[in-house]
């Protein structure tokens, strides 16, 4: 690992730089999802559960898209309520369990 602000090299466990003093960023989880795109993709296109597929629940996203087929377009409102709930925290992670980063 390196250092952001001065890239010297760090120890994975550190928190501090030891060389310039920098609270050094924690790296991300692999496969991470970001919580910002995922809120959007539900309020913008929620309809048709992108925001679903995105985190990795087909299965609810194949139901979303039949769900605002069948109600000729007012199911969308669920994908938008999700969004809202993603970008507030209260659906925090995707399908694998790992937590939506910021």
């Amino acid at each position: 690992m390196y250092c952001q602000h001065c890239a010297a090299e760090t120890e994975p466990s550190a928190e501090v730089c030891l060389n310039c003093g920098v609270k050094l960023a924690k790296p991300l989880p692999e496969g991470a999802k970001s919580k910002l795109a995922a809120g959007l993709l539900g309020i913008f296109l929620g309809g048709w559960g992108i925001h679903r597929f995105y985190l990795g629940y087909i299965g609810i996203g194949i139901a979303q898209i039949f769900v605002t087929l069948i109600t000729v377009g007012f199911g969308a409102i669920w994908g938008f309520i999700e969004g809202i709930l993603i970008l507030t925290g209260s659906i925090n992670q995707d399908a694998k369990g790992r937590p939506l980063v910021d």
